[in-house]
């Protein structure tokens, strides 16, 4: 399991957060049994040490005009690391692609992209995607529904993980 240095509280912290990003540090504070001078400092920490990535909208995709989700699974050409690479960087900087993975199996990445239509799709999939050099095959599935997305991460393997770790308020 990977080494973390969070306590009860940090946990606390950062499952509150991930459940309302928006709460002020007061709300915050009370809710994880802190006064707002610690708890900020707290989040403070989380975040320069990279716990807490950032904090964004969550947006409803079907109201900002992006309701066709396609899930990818692209296969490159080789497997040397400067095709990777190359795929890669292509990738993360395509605006519809709002997801990769690099996985085993069947394919070498799950790309989770997300476009107004069909057709707006299949400019994306003939467009930019199959002309990229790396790209040996790619398997479509589209989303009939979303039933979840954008969740918050399960914590539960930290309090485990604590055991008999005790804290002290600061």
């Amino acid at each position: 399991m990977p080494k973390h240095d969070l306590d009860a509280i940090d946990c606390r912290i950062v499952a509150e957060l991930q459940s309302d990003g928006r709460l002020s540090n007061v709300e915050l504070a009370d809710k994880v049994g802190l006064s707002p001078s610690p708890c900020l400092r707290r989040v403070k920490r989380l975040e320069q040490e990279g716990y807490i990535q950032g904090y964004r909208a969550a947006l409803q995709r079907d109201r900002v005009g992006l309701g066709f989700s396609v899930f990818i699974g692209v296969k490159l050409n080789g497997h040397a690391n400067d095709c990777a690479m190359a795929f890669e960087q292509t990738v993360v900087e395509m605006p519809e692609v709002v997801a990769c993975h690099l996985v085993s199996g069947e394919a070498d990445y799950f790309l989770e992209v997300v476009v107004p239509e069909l057709a707006d799709y299949q400019r994306f999939l003939v467009g930019k995607l199959l002309n990229l050099p790396q790209v040996r095959e790619v398997r479509s599935n589209i989303a009939i529904q979303t039933l979840k997305s954008g969740g918050p991460l399960p914590l539960e393997h930290l309090k485990t993980a604590m055991g008999a770790r005790t804290i002290v308020a600061e």
